[in-house]
């Protein structure tokens, strides 16, 4: 397939393709926020132009794909494992605090969040996925039961992600029929903080951790291992003073699955 068709396939659907839900509405956008979002698209025409004058197609293969240089801190990918998915993820992390101490930590009590299929994306242009994680936080959150792309983008969903009743974090990939990728549960196996040039959130909270996660009993399709990376918001205040018992906090994050 000729370069500049590729390209504009895989990074750049939202500007040629018919739209699906939840649609693209610029009023949506928080106007203070407006610079990320013309990051986006000014990086997004810089890629198409750049499409114009390849000798050779990009590749959407993972096999090549390494995680962000300042993932340093976490421990590395098993040997043996091989990157499978990466998707962005849109949600919320959400936190409990106790109404008669202002003073304690908000309690984190998990997070919920729809993943959109961002491996081509991420293979072929890293800034740009980084930059669209920016981006799609100033848009409407995605309804969990029926988003099918994530705005300003068309990228298609490819899970769900939660926690279970057990407080266990739980990535479903196999929503999308076409490609079911397998389910993995899942627990901490590591931790850093997340880079200072990190995203905040649409209050200015700070970016949460970036993990490591590692396969519970019951993961199938070959998922072992599971990176939190490029978060943006997420963290809760720093004590529960003026907050509900419980509250959510918006987020987005790459999530990079690894596979036997």
């Amino acid at each position: 397939m000729h370069a500049s068709l590729l390209l504009v396939s895989a990074l750049a659907a939202s500007v040629w393709a018919a739209p699906t839900y939840p649609q693209v509405d610029a009023d949506a956008a928080i106007p203070d926020n407006i610079r990320a979002i013309s990051e986006y698209f000014n990086l997004l025409a810089s890629k198409v132009q750049d499409s114009r004058i390849l000798s050779t197609p990009p590749t959407c293969d993972l096999s090549q794909v390494s995680l962000p240089a300042a993932a340093a801190g976490l421990p590395p990918p098993s040997a043996g494992l091989t990157l499978k998915h990466i998707a962005i993820g849109r949600g919320t992390q959400n936190y409990t605090c106790d109404p008669r101490n202002s003073t304690a930590a908000p309690v984190p009590t998990g997070a919920v969040a729809t993943l959109f299929n961002a491996s081509c994306v991420a293979a072929t242009s890293p800034a740009l996925a980084s930059v669209l994680g920016r981006a799609a936080l100033h848009f409407s959150l995605p309804q969990s039961a029926s988003a099918r792309a994530l705005s300003p983008s068309n990228l298609a969903v490819s899970g769900r992600h939660y926690f279970t009743g057990d407080g266990v974090p739980f990535f479903d990939l196999d929503v999308a029929p076409q490609r079911p990728l397998g389910a993995i549960p899942c627990g901490k196996a590591g931790a850093m903080a997340a880079p200072a040039t990190a995203g905040r959130g649409l209050g200015g909270e700070s970016a949460v951790p970036w993990l490591k996660l590692t396969a519970k009993p019951g993961a199938t399709g070959g998922l072992q291992e599971v990176y939190r990376v490029e978060t943006v918001g997420g963290s809760a205040p720093a004590t529960c003073s003026g907050m509900p018992a419980g509250f959510e906090v918006q987020y987005v994050t790459q999530y990079w699955f690894y596979a036997k």
